[in-house]
C-alpha cells in the first residue's frame, strides 16, 4: 500500500519534483558561493591587516562585519528569488521594518552612524592617543557601537560611538610632530643671558629636537618671585613624552650647574593673637 501510494505520488507530482529539486540545488550553490565569497573576502581583510601596506587597521574590522551581513542579504533574497517569493515586496515590508526598528533603536544607531562618521573623517584609529570629555587613553579596538580605550594606568574604557563624536576630539597621534614647551624660572638676580645660553646648549645636544621650525629661547613672563623663560622646540610625536621628560631633569641640572637658582615659593603666614586683653 505504502510503496504504491509512493509511486503514485511520485508519477503524479514527477514535474513538480525535479523543479523543486532544481531550485533547492540552485539555493544549495547560492548559499555555497556566498560562504566560499565570505571566506575569501575575510582571509584578504585579514592578510591586510597582517602586511605593512598601511592601510587602516580600525576600518578592516568593519569591513568584516559590512561583508558578512551584505552577502548574507544578498544570498537570502536570491534564494527567495528562486522559490518564487516577490522579493520586491519583500524588500518593501523589510523597509518598513526597518523604520519601525530604527525609531526603537535610535540611540544604538546613532551610535553606529557616529561609527561611519568617524571613519570617514580619519579622527582616529587603533593605537592613537585621544582625549575627548573627561576621558584619554589610546584607541585598542573600534567598531560600529564602541570604541575602546586603554588609559596611561592601564584602565579600559568603553565609550559610545555617540559620546565620541559628539564631543571636541584631541588626537595626540595624528599629526607627526608636535610642540614642546618647557619652562624654567630664575632669579631676578641671575642672568637673563647665562639662562638664554644655557637653554642653547640644551638645544644643541638634543638630537630629538627637530631643525623645522627652529627652537626658540624666550622669557614668558615676570612672575611675583621669578623670571620665567620657555624653551619651545618640535619633536616627532612618537618620542614627545621620553624627550619632555628626560629634558625636565636635564634642564633642572645645567640650571644648577650654571649658577642659575630656581626661586622656590614662599608663603607668609600671619599669627593674630586673638585673646582678649583685661
Amino acid at each position: 500500500m505504502s510503496t504504491n501510494f509512493i509511486t503514485n505520488f511520485l508519477s503524479t507530482h514527477e514535474e513538480g519534483l525535479i523543479s523543486l529539486g532544481g531550485k533547492v540545488i540552485t539555493a544549495g550553490v547560492i548559499a555555497l558561493v556566498c560562504a566560499l565569497l565570505l571566506a575569501v573576502m575575510k582571509k584578504i581583510i585579514t592578510k591586510v591587516e597582517a602586511s605593512k601596506i598601511g592601510a587602516d587597521k580600525t576600518v578592516l574590522p568593519l569591513l568584516k562585519v559590512l561583508a558578512k551581513y551584505a552577502l548574507i542579504i544578498i544570498a537570502i533574497i536570491m534564494i527567495l528569488g528562486v522559490f518564487g517569493v516577490n522579493t520586491a515586496g519583500l524588500v518593501t515590508v523589510l523597509g518598513a521594518a526597518g523604520v519601525a526598528i530604527g525609531l526603537a533603536l535610535k540611540d544604538t544607531l546613532s551610535n553606529i552612524a557616529a561609527g561611519v562618521m568617524l571613519v570617514l573623517s580619519h579622527s582616529y584609529r587603533n593605537g592613537d592617543f585621544i582625549e575627548f570629555g573627561s576621558f584619554m587613553g589610546t584607541v585598542r579596538e573600534f567598531d560600529f557601537f564602541t570604541t575602546s580605550l586603554e588609559t596611561p594606568d592601564g584602565v579600559f574604557i568603553s565609550a559610545p560611538n555617540s559620546s565620541i563624536w559628539a564631543a571636541p576630539l584631541k588626537n595626540y597621534s595624528k599629526n607627526s610632530k608636535r610642540r614642546m614647551d618647557l619652562t624654567v624660572g630664575i632669579s631676578y638676580n641671575d642672568s637673563i643671558e647665562v639662562a638664554f645660553q644655557t637653554l642653547q646648549t640644551v638645544i644643541n645636544t638634543e638630537k630629538r629636537f627637530l631643525k623645522d621650525p627652529v627652537p626658540q629661547i624666550m622669557v614668558q613672563s615676570l612672575g611675583d618671585r621669578s623670571v620665567n623663560i620657555t624653551l619651545r622646540a618640535w619633536v616627532e610625536s612618537g618620542v614627545y613624552w621620553d624627550a619632555y621628560w628626560f629634558q625636565m631633569k636635564n634642564i633642572k641640572e645645567k640650571i644648577a650647574e650654571a649658577g642659575l637658582s630656581i626661586p622656590l615659593p614662599l608663603m607668609n603666614v600671619h599669627i593674630k593673637d586673638g585673646s582678649s586683653q583685661k
